[in-house]
């Protein structure tokens, strides 16, 4: 799967099952990597943060998660690229993992979210192997509790971390593991409660026509307002400046692939 420079963010592209089986694939090589499911929240904390930027760009898979950034991919790059979620991953890791008999670690979240998920997962994926689930304090850890999470999660045998600690938290938290976690953590921010059945998830419509945020937002408008408002905003200018820009030098889609 290339890595294409989406406004200034790196993306990769390709069919959803392809991203599946390279996350797959990746608990096999036994190393230490990270997966980032990118939305336009995502996209416009990298715009505003470099060091940011250079953390979602670093990571070994970047997924296409909002609807929006397929629209992107389709305006700047000519290239029509099906979503891959993360509550649409999610799942489908799980049913692999399942299959495959890898090991799985949910990382975050509050305690009540994980013992809802560790229900749902003996119910679910009966034949799971499940080697831990952890709330970790909601404030800056010291060295010591920071050296003691690595070497659980390693003691655990988990091959694939869901981390669950939103954006960008989950994504500078997985860089700083890299070479740390014997193991493929990919940031699953919200999927959780959704799989789960905390939070609903959008109609097949709303998905499909890039509106499940809106949806989002009418259940929790209070959190979300602001960051629809401002990100939502941002993105659709710097999406028309990076178009117009394009027709204005006749810049041509491949141009702008990066290695």
């Amino acid at each position: 799967m290339n890595k294409i420079n989406l406004l200034g963010m790196k993306v990769n592209a390709g069919p959803y099952t392809e991203f599946v089986s390279a996350i797959v694939k990746s608990t096999e090589v036994k190393k230490s990597l990270y997966t980032c499911v990118a939305n336009v929240h995502m996209l416009i904390e990298a715009y505003k943060d470099r060091k940011f930027a250079g953390i979602i760009s670093n990571a070994d898979i970047i997924t296409p998660d909002g609807k929006p950034l397929t629209w992107a991919l389709k305006i700047l790059h000519g290239i029509k690229q099906e979503r891959v979620a993360g509550m649409d991953l999610l799942p489908d890791l799980l049913k692999e993992a399942e299959r495959k008999k890898i090991p799985v670690y949910f990382y975050g979240g509050q305690q009540n979210i994980l013992d809802k998920t560790r229900q749902y997962l003996r119910r679910k994926y009966p034949q799971l192997l499940i080697a831990g689930l952890y709330s970790p304090p909601f404030r800056k850890l010291s060295l010591t509790e920071d050296e003691e999470i690595v070497r659980n999660i390693n003691y655990s045998g988990a091959k694939l971390v869901f981390v669950i600690l939103g954006c960008p938290k989950q994504e500078k938290w997985m860089a700083s593991m890299k070479g740390r976690i014997n193991a493929v953590m990919i940031g699953m921010g919200g999927a959780l409660p959704v799989m789960i059945g905390a939070i609903k998830r959008a109609p097949d419509w709303m998905q499909k026509s890039g509106f499940e945020w809106l949806y989002r937002l009418m259940q929790e408008p209070g959190r979300l307002f602001k960051r629809y408002a401002v990100t939502n905003s941002l993105f659709i200018y710097l999406l028309s400046k990076a178009y117009l820009r394009q027709i204005v030098t006749g810049k041509k889609f491949s141009d702008s692939y990066l290695n």
